[in-house]
């Protein structure tokens, strides 16, 4: 048995079981894949893949047992060079933060100046993405540290942390009716157009539920991955928007009214996450402290420590 074989069974669950892009993923053949999944079966003795001819469908049982326990040894050999770099190399290398277009463009700024000063020599690769996307370059280990509103909280294998709570605010043009109420209601909104967020991001399943429950249809004419977006159709008069307030700037939004909605809208909680047993530079727990303060080293690394299963360790 042998890394390159843990890293063939790997590629070939996250390739849906095609070999020729499992090669293309690792720099090699596909006679040469198939060829280090037939040794390991023999060394093992079991059937790791269902096959029809000489075509993979799945996972056999001892598979699916296998991929567990080679995902879990192949983030360990990564952390076994993070480890060596972090006592080596203690203020260089690299920090991959993983967010959506809000995060990055509204909440992260100082965070990430911040860290720059006190870091200058690691390089921080911001990368935006969706929020399934976000998960998925966790899970691959290709990002440290992933910050999102949606779909964190639901993976077993993903640590989460609470960063800040908020809450929708609309959007109006500058001497737009809804200023005038006394008190803005959900009935209210929903006889303008609405311009919003796209399924899926900032916490767009709030709004909906939020008019599900008062039994109305909104008039969603328009939706956007991020705020910026929403603010520019405000601005034509193409609808009232509802967007994360911390995306409002009023010196640099003159045109634009932000009304507060938390009697209608329903809390968010803005989450950081991390992968289990993934291991973190020093300077990577800096920067999630530097998001939220009680967010130590101590307390991050207690709860990303790795379950251990029948005496793996």
């Amino acid at each position: 048995m042998n890394f390159q074989q843990l890293r063939i069974v790997r590629e070939t669950v996250r390739q849906n079981f095609n070999l020729t892009e499992v090669a293309n993923a690792l720099f090699t053949s596909q006679p040469g894949v198939s060829k280090h999944i037939k040794d390991l079966e023999d060394e093992l003795g079991v059937e790791l893949f269902i096959r029809r001819g000489k075509r993979l469908l799945g996972l056999t049982e001892p598979g699916k047992e296998l991929v567990v326990i080679v995902e879990r040894m192949l983030l360990d050999a990564r952390n076994i060079k993070k480890l060596a770099d972090q006592f080596t190399q203690r203020d260089q290398g690299q920090l991959t933060v993983v967010t959506t277009h809000t995060q990055a463009r509204y909440a992260l700024p100082q965070v990430v100046t911040q860290f720059k000063q006190e870091y200058p020599k690691v390089h921080l690769a911001l990368h935006q993405g969706s929020p399934q996307e976000i998960v998925q370059q966790l899970l691959s280990g290709d990002a440290d540290i992933g910050i999102a509103t949606e779909s964190l909280a639901g993976e077993t294998e993903l640590v989460t942390f609470p960063y800040y709570d908020w809450h929708h605010a609309v959007l109006v043009p500058a001497g737009h009716p809804l200023l005038d109420l006394p008190s803005l209601t959900i009935e209210a909104l929903a006889e303008y157009p609405l311009i919003t967020y796209h399924a899926g991001f900032t916490g767009r399943a709030k709004i909906d539920k939020a008019f599900s429950t008062a039994g109305l249809s909104p008039d969603i004419v328009m939706s956007a991955l991020d705020a910026d977006v929403i603010k520019s159709y405000v601005e034509l008069g193409l609808g009232i928007g509802i967007i994360a307030p911390g995306a409002f700037n009023p010196e640099k939004d003159q045109d634009l009214r932000l009304i507060d909605a938390s009697h209608i809208f329903s809390r968010n909680t803005t989450l950081i996450a991390v992968r289990r047993g993934h291991y973190l530079r020093g300077y990577a727990y800096r920067f999630i402290e530097l998001c939220a303060k009680e967010l130590t080293e101590t307390n991050v690394r207690a709860a990303i420590a790795p379950h251990r299963e029948n005496g793996y360790d």
